[in-house]
């Protein structure tokens, strides 16, 4: 793997010339490099240098000194790179086309002027365009072939870093097994203590003071910020559901990293948990953002809620206008169900009192008066089409049931990756059947037919196929 040096300073104000430019405060004996900077220490003096060919930087490659104020000493840091191939000089690829090609492509902005630059690649150095452009996730740096016009490499600049954070997880009635505990008008008491969690909130943004990372964004009123990353609060105040709800959208998504899906969603989803007074949270496609609810039981306050919600986001990743049939919408809802239960399975170690298959515990408690408290369950005895009752929320309940089946006998990790996988094959508007035969498709593709077999199984079992 080749070292990184961003490339500063001068690379802005280089042009393209044939002839070349003579690299200037190179030290005795060495050209080809470019002063960049020097910096003084306690103890010495530290000078950074590009390497360039022909004037043009080498992206990559530098050359530094550090010299002991005190000895005299000077140490030598040597990351040039061996430039083969003989590149060429002279862009025959307009900078403009590059711009605009970057850009269109990661629909985003350009942060400056393309730069020229050499890129060593594989062995071989090419004439590129630095381009940078700002996008919804970050700055992305992308060097286009000043040839060919094709893409040599991108990468993202943001550097993620960790912060710490007070959450529930899942849920205080799940956590303290306690299907008595009440709203109280969003009051924080003693009650609670032993159901908080601290935890470390990956993967924000460095440079930031707000609750923005590589897989959440609060976009909520008043955001919280703090300058060390450090967001503890308790459920009286604004910041917990904000907390909570990074927390559980960046955990679901590391989640699905790990089953090996590198675009499942995995983007800055936005969220916001002010402003919106219902008992109810919902995903909007349209702006591809999730608000939570402040009615009853803060719905952010509770991961399987949220857990819920970003089911649907993930849906409208994976196959554009996702949802606009009668049974496409009952499929997103017993997902988003069944997502909460697979990832809540994880963290829930008691549930003596709180069954598994109970979503919502803790937000259900402001509107159900039985226990336990659930929004609904996975493991119902619904089929199809006995049960029908063209209701999306209720008829999820039916396809909750078939992907509950699924984890149950083949585990949570190889039913996720088959139903994530399938989810690819859906189409905007499926159907209960198309949408279980394309499981099945993806399980014997994934694991062979022993394992297709057992998924067919429980969708016959509910009546989909």
């Amino acid at each position: 793997m080749k070292r990184q040096l961003t490339v500063i300073g001068t690379v802005a104000a280089l042009a393209v010339a044939g002839s070349g430019v003579a690299a200037t405060a190179a030290p005795a004996g060495l050209d080809g490099l470019s002063l960049v900077k020097t910096k003084h220490s306690l103890l010495g003096t530290h000078t950074w240098y590009q390497q360039t060919w022909h004037g043009i930087p080498v992206l990559g490659g530098y050359y530094a000194t550090h010299t002991n104020d005190k000895t005299g000493e000077t140490t030598v840091a040597d990351g040039r790179l061996t430039v083969t191939g003989s590149p060429s000089v002279t862009a025959t690829f307009a900078r403009g086309k590059a711009e605009s090609a970057v850009t269109g492509r990661l629909s985003g902005s350009l942060v400056r002027n393309a730069s020229p630059v050499i890129e060593v690649e594989n062995g071989t150095a090419k004439l590129g365009w630095l381009v940078l452009t700002q996008t919804a996730k970050g700055t992305v740096q992308s060097v286009v072939d000043a040839k060919t016009g094709s893409t040599l490499t991108e990468e993202s600049t943001v550097k993620n870093v960790d912060g710490t954070g007070v959450v529930f997880d899942p849920n205080p009635v799940v956590t303290l097994q306690n299907e008595s505990l009440t709203d109280s008008s969003n009051a924080n008491s003693s009650t609670f203590t032993n159901a908080y969690k601290t935890v470390t909130l990956t993967q924000l943004t460095s440079g930031v003071t707000t609750l923005r990372g590589a897989y959440a964004y609060n976009t909520s009123t008043s955001g919280v910020t703090s300058s060390t990353r450090t967001y503890s609060y308790n459920r009286s105040q604004a910041g917990f559901e904000q907390t909570e709800a990074y927390y559980q959208i960046t955990k679901a998504q590391e989640y699905i990293q790990s089953l090996g899906f590198t675009d499942v969603n995995a983007s800055a989803q936005k969220f916001k948990t002010t402003g919106y007074t219902d008992d109810n949270s919902y995903y909007d496609p349209s702006t591809d953002a999730i608000t939570f609810g402040t009615g009853g039981v803060d719905d952010a306050e509770d991961a399987e809620i949220i857990w819920h919600e970003y089911g649907h986001a993930i849906q409208d990743d994976q196959v554009a206008g996702f949802g606009s049939s009668d049974e496409a919408g009952a499929i997103g809802e017993g997902f988003g169900d069944y997502w909460a239960y697979s990832l809540s399975s994880a963290v829930s170690s008691n549930t003596t009192v709180t069954p598994l298959a109970c979503i919502g515990d803790w937000d259900a408690v402001s509107y159900t008066s039985s226990t336990p408290h659930c929004l609904r369950r996975v493991d119902g005895t619904k089929t199809y089409p006995s049960d029908v009752e063209d209701e999306v929320h209720a008829d999820g309940e039916i396809w909750s049931r078939a992907l509950y089946d699924i984890n149950t006998a083949l585990g949570r990790t190889v039913a996720d990756t088959i139903i994530l996988e399938a989810q690819f094959n859906y189409t905007a508007g499926t159907n209960f059947a198309a949408a279980a035969n394309a499981t099945v498709a993806a399980a014997t593709s994934l694991y062979g037919s022993t394992t297709a077999a057992t998924v067919k199984a429980k969708f016959q079992a509910r009546g989909f196929i």
